[in-house]
């Protein structure tokens, strides 16, 4: 089924994707045949996206693509079919702007491979994939979180999430993304920090003060609203 396709009703209830996430010119790596430039419109704040796939080089070493070239870098359930899927992020991650969000998803090894690999569902994963485990059942089995400290400093985690809201534990082993509503995967949003962030370690606050009365202004103005 169409993965980026299912991910757009739930993106758009989401400010931070309409406000933050999708905002300039992006590349959506592995795009085709379902590209999240169908649903441009959809996030006022973005210019245009990008389909980066196989006619148009290795989404693992995104060749040809210069450093900080693009405002957001999407992916949907690509980074499984690479062979090396850390150097895969961090070219991702490279081809970013300082400021801009890498949105990937991937699909969970329990949710999605639920306990075999190789996978009988789709025989072009190299890995299986999961937020973080000490032990696992897939000898081929990456957590999430090491492959982001990969990027090093620079990578500021907005957010990571299990997208399981409409995934039925109850039912037995089958592929759950046949059906229109079925995610059984992880999203990732990593947002690159400027060079000056680096340094500081994390964001600096905004210089100036708030006026001691702001809060009590505030308040007065929704007291007015309300009678």
């Amino acid at each position: 089924m169409k993965e980026c396709s299912k991910s757009i009703i739930r993106r758009l209830a989401e400010p931070n994707f309409i406000n933050r996430y999708f905002r300039g010119d992006g590349i959506d790596i592995g795009g085709a045949p379902d590209p999240l430039a169908l649903y441009v419109e959809l996030f006022p704040l973005m210019r245009g996206v990008k389909v980066w796939d196989l006619n148009d080089g290795d989404g693992q070493t995104m060749n040809g693509v210069p450093d900080a070239h693009y405002d957001f870098v999407h992916s949907s359930h690509c980074l499984e079919h690479l062979h090396d899927p850390e150097e895969g992020l961090r070219n991702w991650f490279r081809i970013l702007k300082p400021g801009g969000h890498l949105i990937v998803t991937i699909p969970d090894e329990d949710l999605y491979e639920q306990g075999q690999f190789p996978s009988t569902y789709n025989a072009d994963h190299k890995w299986t994939f999961t937020i973080f485990k000490t032990e696992s059942w897939s000898g081929k089995s990456r957590n999430l979180i090491d492959l982001v400290a990969s990027l090093g400093a620079a990578a500021d985690v907005q957010k990571v999430h299990l997208l399981n809201a409409t995934y039925r534990y109850g039912l037995p082993r089958f592929d759950q993304t046949l059906t229109p509503i079925g995610e059984s995967g992880i999203e990732l949003v990593v947002r690159k920090r400027p060079e000056e962030e680096v340094a500081f370690g994390g964001r600096r606050p905004i210089p100036g003060n708030i006026p001691d009365n702001a809060f009590q202004l505030l308040t007065g103005i929704r007291r007015q609203r309300r009678t």
